[in-house]
């Protein structure tokens, strides 16, 4: 039987010992390298919850990932989606590990991906443009936008040709009529808008007999139809202004269009409810458009649209109502993903050691 034979010579010996231990020391961190995941993280911008700047990530839902991942030994890389939609499909298939973003937990939802223990409680609220629809520059600009302003112009239009018309005419065949052209073109415009205005015929000479009744007829059905289209049109937009001043609840919206963000829970609802609904990537794209009157109002979660409007505290943006249709959020993993179990674990630590209580100061200034 042979014996392992170790070299005598003290520097073979030394060299010998040193590779064993490279070698022990290169198994053991690739090992640990093996074990710690390189993770891709799926994220999607929704201030404070995951916020986006020059490549940097941060926010509630950021700082909240980033301390389990650490503690966890986790390597990730973020890569963000445009909507929710596309986050949550980029899980369902397996292009991600986990989707990090506020992510409502719904059956429907789950029925396509994991998800984490919950760690924030929230809900739906309303956003609305609160500038005041009773003075005269918001009648003003409602008219411009239903297009009622460009039908005054022409108006008017008619108006001063009709005097200028009646101003010629009178003076050629009405021996009374005022001589100075300035005097007959004021006669000759309240004569117009007398009848423009209230309907009622003028107090004029009949010059032709039964044709110039006719025409006086004529001008008349010309009053009635101007004062009903003025009548209409600015009953009109004082009506969609106090319907936009007025929303206080889901119930007021039925009849007005509404602005969701794509793919999230307040687009399920609203549709699920019979809602008109424009979807934007962003709660940002959907305020913009409440801004332009391009909808009525915003349906969104309670926390983004709270923390939007105080941050855009110069624009005249105001969430209304009480919480309805109450959510959770959670973070997504892919089916059966061996990450939720560890994951779920720092959840419930980070609620039971105050971190998520720390964070919800940080971002909102209140408890959660």
């Amino acid at each position: 039987m042979s014996r392992l034979r170790f070299p005598r010579d003290p520097i073979t010996l030394m060299n010998t010992f040193a590779l064993t231990l490279l070698f022990v020391f290169a198994v053991t961190f690739a090992s640990a390298q093996d074990e710690a995941p390189n993770l891709i993280v799926g994220v999607h911008d929704s201030p404070p919850f995951v916020m986006s700047e020059d490549g940097q990530y941060s926010g509630f839902a950021i700082d909240l990932w980033d301390r389990m991942a650490g503690d966890l030994g986790y390597q990730f890389e973020y890569q963000e989606y445009d909507t929710v939609r596309e986050l949550i499909d980029a899980t369902a298939e397996g292009e991600i590990d986990v989707a990090v973003s506020n992510l409502t937990i719904t059956e429907d939802r789950t029925s396509r991906i994991d998800f984490t223990q919950p760690w924030y409680d929230s809900g739906l609220r309303i956003m609305i443009d609160d500038r005041a629809g009773s003075n005269f520059w918001s009648l003003l600009a409602g008219l411009k936008d239903s297009g009622f302003l460009r039908a005054y112009a022409w108006l008017a239009f008619a108006i001063v040709f009709a005097s200028v018309a009646f101003t010629f005419f009178d003076r050629k065949f009405d021996k009374d009529f005022p001589a100075a052209f300035r005097d007959g073109f004021a006669e000759s415009f309240y004569t117009v808008m007398t009848v423009a205005t209230s309907g009622k015929p003028p107090k004029r000479k009949n010059l032709f007999g039964w044709l110039g009744r006719m025409w006086q007829g004529f001008w008349l059905v010309f009053g009635v139809v101007v004062v009903a289209f003025v009548t209409s049109s600015i009953t009109s937009v004082m009506t969609t202004l106090s319907i936009k001043n007025n929303i206080r609840s889901v119930a007021d919206l039925p009849g007005l269009n509404v602005a969701v963000v794509d793919g999230s829970t307040a687009e399920s609802f609203a549709l699920n409810n019979g809602l008109a609904t424009i979807s934007y990537p962003r709660v940002s794209a959907a305020a913009n458009a409440l801004l332009s009157e391009h909808v009525q109002a915003v349906i969104g979660d309670k926390p983004v649209l709270e923390y939007y409007a105080q941050q855009h505290s110069g624009e005249p943006l105001t969430v209304v109502g009480a919480v309805f249709s109450p959510e959770k959020y959670g973070f997504g993993l892919t089916r059966n993903s061996p990450l939720r179990k560890a994951i779920t674990v720092e959840v419930v630590g980070a609620r039971e050691d105050g971190t998520l209580r720390e964070l919800s100061i940080k971002y909102f200034g209140l408890n959660p």
